[in-house]
């Protein structure tokens, strides 16, 4: 998937010189939080986000720095900040120089970009315009809508098996002596582990082999310093059931 298969067409955009409050309206009707900023020819010059109101000195969050370190960082920070924290025009307190990405960014792409900058929102640009805009909002609806295709056609308990194992056999937290057994789709994970965080990924590539409404976990934690070993808790509640039923019998 690209950015332009999932990324909202109709964005709301604002100018350097949009009064401040008229942007927090426009962002709170709209239920949105963040905005392009435009300049008169409509040329992408910033981003104005939640972020650039948490300083604020309505709500008394101005930047308190110590006076060493206002020293150390120069009288241009400080009027920086002055700056960011009673500006109040868009063009003030906006962040400049957005990240931006094309219309043909795949997806890993995007979320790599947003992960490594910490932002929610990419502009999507084409020959210099912007045309969309993608938001953390949209990857979490291109999840849903990859969860709801349409299934495999081949997803019998024999292709669901070998595709476990294809999934499983790579991986380098694979369980030793690893069993697949799958009936009408309910999935029987068996074999030995050496850390629990491996049981959960085995349980979840079951999970995402298409075709799979249940998976069961079998699998056997063992310490390799001591040796002493804990069964599935599904392992454990089924010999405790059987052993209620000889005591009750």
């Amino acid at each position: 998937m690209r950015a332009h298969q999932i990324m909202a067409r109709h964005v709301i955009t604002v100018g350097t010189e949009t009064p401040i409050l008229d942007a927090v309206k426009l962002m709170m009707d709209h239920h949105i939080s963040g905005l392009p900023v435009v300049d008169a020819t409509g040329r992408l010059v910033g981003i104005l986000s939640e972020t650039d109101f948490l300083r604020r000195s309505e709500i008394g969050t101005q930047r308190r720095r110590a006076r060493w370190l206002q020293f150390l960082l120069g009288s241009g920070h400080a009027a920086a900040d002055f700056v960011h924290e009673r500006g109040r025009k868009v063009g003030e307190i906006m962040s400049r120089d957005p990240i931006t990405v094309t219309e043909e960014a795949p997806l890993p792409d995007l979320v790599e970009v947003m992960e490594k900058r910490g932002i929610k929102r990419l502009p999507v640009m084409r020959d210099g315009h912007l045309v969309g805009i993608v938001t953390r909002a949209d990857l979490l609806r291109a999840v849903a809508s990859v969860a709801h295709e349409v299934p495999d056609p081949t997803a019998d308990d024999k292709h669901i098996h070998d595709r476990i194992v294809r999934a499983l056999d790579g991986a380098s937290w694979c369980p030793l002596g690893l069993q697949v057994s799958v009936r009408n789709g309910v999935v029987h994970l068996r074999g030995i582990i050496m850390d629990e965080r491996a049981r959960l990924a085995a349980i979840v590539a079951a999970e995402n082999t298409t075709g799979v409404r249940e998976v069961h976990d079998q699998l056997c934690y063992v310490d390799t310093y001591s040796g002493f070993y804990i069964q599935s808790a599904e392992d454990e509640r089924t010999a405790a059931a059987n052993a209620a039923k000889e005591t009750a019998g």
